[in-house]
């Protein structure tokens, strides 16, 4: 007689939740206990590798963010352009256009604008110049963001490799850009500030701040609002649904891109036209990858992308001042920033799943 085989009923097991059923006090609490876990568990490991107090390491990054007025407007200038680039992704992506090319569409706006101080700043009066620089930048960047768009809504290619290669172009243009126009033959494009935005307030980052908070609540607007703003959550959601109730995909596609296009142009000529007043082949500083993780983590929405870019921001300038205050090497602060996010990132599980304990495996086999 053959054994009966028993079936393996495991202790815990998965069940997918109900968006519809998460209230925004469980969403905000299993966030917050997140972060809170995450700045436990890095501020113990760095106990443990450098022997400083965990207290001592948190009021370090603290001052570093926030010690003098200096550093305050450095930060919020950081988490400025940090938002910007991260506006720009938002839209492609929330239509599931996978744009990985942020770092160089704001690149070669920043060119543009760059370009126009270069060869038109003497020949222009400062206001008209700073309307040719503006423009100049948003039109290069949306070129830039355009043309994978054409390919992908035309021809089906694949947007993420597409638009990463770009990158690679749009440096090594601004690298020809330095070497032949450079007379000096250093490769530097010298500092122009004299043909920079105006200064207000007294503060030099004062105007971007202000600049970043109105597309902020714009892009808001126009995502949650508009006719446009709807089309692009259908088309993420479905082409063929899409297609269904009469949205052209492919003017979606490209007039989606040309938006983003449109920001990264503010964020090229905020960079150079009235942060650094140069250009260089590191201006953008991989804020093009980082504005990923930003725009995800708030699940699209540029509200929210405010707090999660002055988050990462902390940690990096914070990391950085452990550096200065106790000699910490900088990989043991990234691994610090690491644990932090990964703690963040993975919090998201628990919104999408719950663990259930079979009290009972014997009844249900």
């Amino acid at each position: 007689m053959m054994p009966t085989k028993k079936n393996h009923i495991p202790l815990f097991h998965l069940t997918k939740r109900d968006p519809a059923t998460l209230t925004w006090q469980y969403r905000l609490g299993v966030r917050i206990a997140a972060v809170v876990g995450g700045l436990l568990m890095a501020g113990l490991l760095m106990t443990i590798l450098s022997g400083e107090n965990i207290l001592d390491v948190y009021a370090s990054m603290v001052d570093g963010v926030f010690g003098t007025s200096h550093r305050v407007w450095t930060s919020l200038q950081s988490v400025a352009m940090l938002l910007c680039v991260s506006l720009a992704v938002t839209p492609a992506f929330k239509m599931k256009f996978w744009n990985i090319g942020a770092e160089g569409q704001v690149l070669v706006g920043g060119l543009a604008c760059a370009a126009c101080m270069m060869f038109l700043g003497s020949e222009l009066p400062l206001p008209l110049l700073l309307v040719v620089m503006a423009l100049a930048s948003i039109l290069a960047s949306v070129i830039w963001a355009v043309i994978p768009a054409v390919f992908k809504a035309f021809w089906n290619t694949n947007e993420t490799l597409f638009t990463l290669m770009m990158n690679y172009v749009a440096t090594q243009l601004v690298a020809y850009f330095l070497k032949v126009y450079i007379k000096d033959g250093s490769g530097v494009m010298p500092v122009m500030k004299q043909y920079g935005l105006p200064v207000i307030g007294g503060n030099d980052y004062l105007l971007n701040v202000l600049i970043t908070i109105a597309l902020t609540v714009v892009l808001y607007i126009y995502l949650k609002y508009s006719k446009q703003g709807y089309e692009i959550s259908v088309v993420g959601e479905s082409e063929n649904t899409a297609r269904y109730i009469g949205i052209n995909v492919k003017k979606v596609i490209i007039r989606t891109l040309a938006v983003s296009g449109i920001i990264c142009g503010i964020t090229g000529f905020l960079l150079v036209g009235a942060t650094s007043h140069t250009i260089s082949t590191t201006t953008v500083g991989g804020r093009g990858f980082t504005a990923i993780l930003v725009s995800w983590l708030a699940k699209f929405n540029p509200l929210v992308m405010a707090l999660t870019a002055f988050l990462v921001v902390f940690l990096e300038t914070g990391a950085g001042q452990l550096n200065t205050d106790f000699g910490i090497p900088s990989e043991v602060s990234d691994i610090m920033t690491g644990i932090i996010l990964l703690s963040i990132i993975g919090c998201e599980f628990f919104l999408q799943y719950r663990i259930a304990v079979r009290k009972n495996r014997k009844e249900e086999a």
